[in-house]
């Protein structure tokens, strides 16, 4: 197989030599700096790191000898948060000036992880009796979103979560999601009832009319089979609202 460029070449300007243009660009971190990090991170806890070092000493562990920290603040410049950096589509964040695929992976990583604990949590407890664990789940795998996605999770008699799963993309309506489709879905799992889930992209939480409409229809085709539909929420960069404490369904 040909060899592999490396992800950031090192080239020496005329007049300098590779090795000090080296030293220049990426640093040999004398002064002790990522050790400092890493040690106030260890002893001090979730609150001894600002944004952009969270996010330099994640760059760090991608690239060895680099200076990470302009490169951690455009980031959050750019996108503006620490959550929104990572939770960044993987090619945005690729295609960012000085990054590639090895520090956008250890970006990524993160909000996998993060991820999959929230969704452990909502596995392990009936979904009503543990909402805070629902919201903070759907808030980190949808909030910062570029696209409108649209989720149903389907619940047994004891409202359990049998499946989390995506029905569409797009605006909420009849062409992205159908009534009966999810009703029969519902009835193919055993499930007795359910939550619609959706996020806006363009940062609100708060429901249109096309939301509201679309809930209601499915509601009253889950009332003529059995089934349930518990609430539909709105996940947003602002927030969350829930159409059911606000009277919608």
């Amino acid at each position: 197989m040909p060899e592999q460029p490396p992800l950031f070449e090192e080239r020496a300007p005329a007049g300098r030599s590779g090795v000090a243009d080296a030293r220049a660009d990426f640093g040999t971190d004398s002064s002790g700096h990522r050790g400092r990090l890493r040690k106030r991170l260890l002893d001090g806890g979730a609150e001894a790191l600002a944004d952009h070092e969270v996010i330099e000493l994640l760059l760090m562990q991608a690239v060895p000898r680099r200076d990470m920290k302009p490169l951690a603040r455009s980031l959050i410049q750019r996108f503006g948060s620490l959550a929104a950096v990572l939770q960044a589509e993987p090619r945005a964040l690729a295609g960012h000036p000085g990054m590639g695929e090895a520090t956008a992976a250890a970006l990524r990583v993160v909000t996998v992880a993060a991820t999959r604990m929230a969704r452990q949590k909502v596995r392990e407890a009936p979904v009503l009796s543990s909402w805070h664990a629902l919201i903070d789940y759907l808030t980190i795998d949808m909030a910062h979103l570029t696209v409108e996605r649209v989720r149903v999770l389907y619940l047994n008699a004891r409202n359990m979560l049998i499946l989390d799963e995506l029905v569409g993309e797009g605006s909420i309506d009849e062409a992205a999601i159908h009534p009966r489709e999810v009703i029969r879905r519902a009835l193919d799992l055993g499930a007795t009832a359910l939550i619609l889930v959706h996020n806006h992209p363009s940062g609100s939480p708060q429901p249109s009319r096309a939301d509201i409409e679309i809930t209601n229809r499915i509601a009253e085709a889950g009332r003529l089979l059995g089934v349930t539909v518990h609430d539909h929420v709105v996940i947003g960069r602002e927030g969350h609202v829930s159409l059911r404490a606000k009277g919608l369904i």
